[in-house]
């Protein structure tokens, strides 16, 4: 009897505790599937965005190609005068002008960055990939007092990568280096691997970076240069990224910065695959 009368007290007292527990839990899901779905109306939100964008953008570059060749048109035409006032038209024409291009690099570094990224990917050595952007970017460094150094292992570094966007990365992070040298420098990269990860080192001997600049180095529209877009480091971070890859900064004032970017090595049957096409 005294059985049965204490399981009836313990139903009595867990009952009510199992409807408040199931009543905490059914609130919890629905607050979570609340979440979930203004995270997904977000989400739609910013695809669209990024779509209207993006067309807006090519809806300007359009007829601001047709505005830049008939600058140039009527800048020839006010060039066949030698008089003082032709010679300041043709002066203000040419900050136009100046104002014009401006415009259409940003559209393109615009369109770049927002752009859908379909990678082709490829097994590819990272040593030939540095070689080769060294080799088109000599001209450049040359030009601007810069002495390029390279640093690579005796053995090939796989990686499974679209070659022409990890160029690029590289490319912007070089133009960079060199702007920020001025009068020249030394501009080191380096290739090795560790821990199945291929890595590239872009290191210069510039100023170095400011610690509040480090912070917002890879925001978008953020420069420290004069006429710069503000999407050269945002576009080599998004390019790293869609790699699965990463992209750390190391800077000192006064003696330099190091950007590292590391990538998946390829796997055997990437590379087995690859081999097979």
């Amino acid at each position: 009897m005294k059985t049965w009368w204490w399981l009836l007290i313990g139903a009595a007292v867990a009952g009510p505790l199992w409807v408040a527990a199931a009543v905490w839990a059914s609130r919890r899901a629905w607050r979570g599937a609340r979440r979930m779905a203004a995270r997904s109306r977000r989400y739609d939100h910013l695809v669209e965005l990024g779509q209207l964008a993006g067309g807006l953008a090519h809806e300007i570059k359009n007829p601001l190609s047709t505005i830049n060749l008939n600058l140039r048109l009527l800048g020839e035409d006010i060039d066949r005068h030698d008089d003082e006032e032709h010679r300041r038209l043709s002066r203000r024409l040419r900050h136009v002008q100046a104002e014009a291009d401006r415009l259409r690099t940003i559209l393109d570094d615009f369109l770049r960055y927002a752009g859908k990224y379909e990678l082709s990917l490829r097994v590819e050595d990272l040593r030939e990939v540095v070689s080769e952007v060294l080799d088109f970017f000599a001209p450049q460094a040359d030009a601007a007092r810069v002495v390029m150094r390279t640093s690579l292992p005796d053995r090939p570094v796989r990686c499974l990568i679209d070659a022409k966007l990890i160029k690029q990365a590289l490319l912007n992070l070089m133009i960079n280096a060199v702007q920020a040298m001025g009068g020249g420098g030394e501009l080191l990269l380096r290739v090795s691997s560790r821990r199945g990860e291929g890595l590239v080192e872009v290191i210069d001997t510039g100023p170095g970076i400011a610690p509040d600049d480090r912070e917002k180095i890879f925001q978008v529209y953020y420069s420290t240069k004069r006429g710069g877009t503000g999407l050269g480091l945002p576009t080599t971070r998004r390019i790293v990224l869609e790699h699965r890859g990463r992209i750390r900064l190391d800077s000192e004032v006064g003696k330099g910065t190091r950007f590292l970017i590391s990538l998946p090595l390829a796997r055997d049957k990437d590379i087995a695959g690859d081999k097979g096409k």
